[in-house]
């Protein structure tokens, strides 16, 4: 007799692997496979990948996970994915050229002009989205003038899941919340956006067809239930980007609630069931049917942390100190540096900065030095102005929403410091959840596929059942949080836009010495 399906897949195909995740009706993982993938720098600044890779990787943790459970249980499968990526296809679905991926620069330059041809605030108010040098759609304008032949050959556009789906099913089919990052999709009629495309030379027939978040997009054909080892037929749900999903992971499906994602970047979502835009985050679809996510992004997250360790902790740190023991010596030290780092004031711009300046030149910033200060002190002032510049964020988001953020749930990497997430609730003002699962874009999209699967009534029920946080917050101290607040109207606030000016015509000096340089090493 077959036993009733009672797992679901959720996957997360993100940008370094493809993680397969076997969860149970209470959210709970019961098998898990990995696969990595990896990384193509052709080009300074430029990220690639070869798109198989994904499949491969697919494959391969999913069969890691059948390995270990029966495929019988399985009820649906549903993807999480790296956003904005994508590759072009022919009508083969042999990919063109490597997929280019969401962190690669080469339309960088381009944006000035893109702004003005597109009409900056139209495309944010059709989209969702500022336009910036991220997104698909300047990425494809970079195509239309440096490898215009490869558009001419392209069948399909494809992002991850679109990909994988094809793969999957047969059907060039997609999720509207895979479609809404790469900067094509019209968000307020839930379909692509045709005057952006026309004006990037793309048909709608050449990108695939969008379903809501949820929607079953096929099953798993024949072909693919061999190469995967799950049973043919298996329903495929329309899934999420990542970072959505990861609020759906973490039960951000309320009003009032926002996920704290710490890692390589630290990302924050705040539910809303109306459409808005602001220069405050992006708007992006949520994990309930017809809802949003206003996210908020800051690149340099524990990539600062990690620049660091790299660049004047670990060359001192000698051979026998691992890394995790590097971060634990600095957290014991930092712990006993008082609030404010003994007047060392950080501004996390390591990687530019997306909202509210959304100005991918923007530098990071240190100040305050004297001689007293040691490496830990730079560590707490790490840590204080990611947690400065989320209060910034917030601050945004909630002057748009017109209500408060009342309470952020943490994951990821960072969610494990406790020092960190108690100057972030010290910071913020707000209490701070730490979630009891650090794969919540993998759990996201496994309570989609058990709501496609009718074991919940809806996808709210399913995220209620199927995500658990910590008890007891990190809750914000009286004292420190004041502190805090004087620190950052009266120093921090101020710091970046005073500084901007000059931090510019920095950045212009160092590229036109870059560019010196390069002259003079073929001279």
């Amino acid at each position: 007799m077959m036993p009733k399906p009672d797992l679901v897949i959720g996957i997360d195909s993100s940008t370094s692997a493809c993680k397969a995740i076997a969860w149970d009706f209470q959210g709970n993982s019961v098998a898990e496979g990995r696969s990595s993938l990896p990384l193509e720098k052709p080009r300074p600044a430029w990220h690639e990948q070869q798109a198989e890779t994904w499949w491969s990787a697919f494959t391969q943790a999913v069969r890691q996970v059948t390995a270990q459970v029966d495929p019988s249980r399985l009820a649906a499968l549903s993807i999480s994915h790296q956003r904005e990526t994508f590759v072009p296809v022919n009508e083969g679905d042999m990919p063109l050229r490597n997929a280019i991926l969401w962190m690669d620069e080469r339309a960088g330059l381009l944006i000035p002009a893109l702004r003005e041809r597109f009409n900056s605030e139209h495309f944010h108010q059709t989209t969702g989205k500022p336009l910036i040098g991220m997104l698909t759609s300047s990425k494809i304008a970079w195509l239309q003038e440096n490898e215009p032949e490869i558009l001419k050959r392209t069948y399909k556009l494809l992002d991850v899941n679109a990909y994988l789906v094809r793969h999957l099913t047969g059907n060039y089919h997609t999720s509207w919340a895979s479609a809404d990052p790469t900067g094509l999709f019209n968000m307020t009629r839930h379909q692509w956006a045709e005057e952006i495309l026309m004006e990037l030379g793309i048909q709608v027939a050449q990108l695939p067809q969008a379903f809501p978040p949820g929607a079953i997009l096929g099953q798993v054909t024949n072909k693919a239930a061999q190469e995967c080892q799950i049973p043919e037929g298996l329903p495929v749900v329309s899934g999420l980007g990542d970072g959505q999903s990861a609020g759906l992971g973490l039960n951000i499906t309320r009003p009032g609630d926002a996920y704290l994602s710490l890692g390589t970047s630290v990302v924050t979502g705040t539910f809303s069931a109306e459409f808005q835009v602001s220069p405050a985050f992006r708007t992006m679809y949520g994990g309930i049917p017809v809802s949003y996510l206003f996210e908020t992004v800051m690149l340099g997250g524990t990539y600062t942390i990690d620049w660091f360790l790299d660049k004047f902790v670990a060359p001192q740190g000698g051979q026998d100190h691992s890394r995790r023991s590097l971060v634990e010596t600095l957290e014991a030290k930092a712990q006993q540096v008082p609030i404010g780092s003994e007047g060392l004031v950080l501004v996390p711009y390591w990687n530019g900065s997306m909202n509210p300046y959304w100005d991918g030149l923007a530098s990071g910033v240190v100040v305050g030095w004297r001689g007293m200060h040691q490496p830990q002190h730079l560590y707490r002032a790490i840590l204080e102005g990611i947690g400065f510049e989320l209060h910034l964020q917030i601050q945004g988001v909630e002057s748009a929403l017109g209500s408060p953020v009342n309470r952020l749930i943490a994951t990821g990497g960072g969610a494990q410091s406790d020092l960190w997430l108690q100057i972030i609730a010290d910071i913020t003002h707000k209490p701070i959840y730490r979630s009891h699962t650090s794969e919540a874009a993998a759990l996201g999209a496994g309570i989609l596929a058990a709501a496609a699967a009718g074991l919940y009534p809806d996808v709210r029920q399913a995220a209620q059942a199927m995500t658990h946080a910590e008890p007891y917050p990190f809750e914000p101290e009286h004292d420190r949080s004041s502190f805090y607040q004087q620190l950052y109207e009266e120093v921090y606030r101020q710091l970046f836009p005073s500084l901007r000016p000059y931090l510019d015509r920095l950045t212009a000096l160092e590229h036109h010495s870059v560019s010196l340089h390069a002259q003079n090493s073929t001279d």
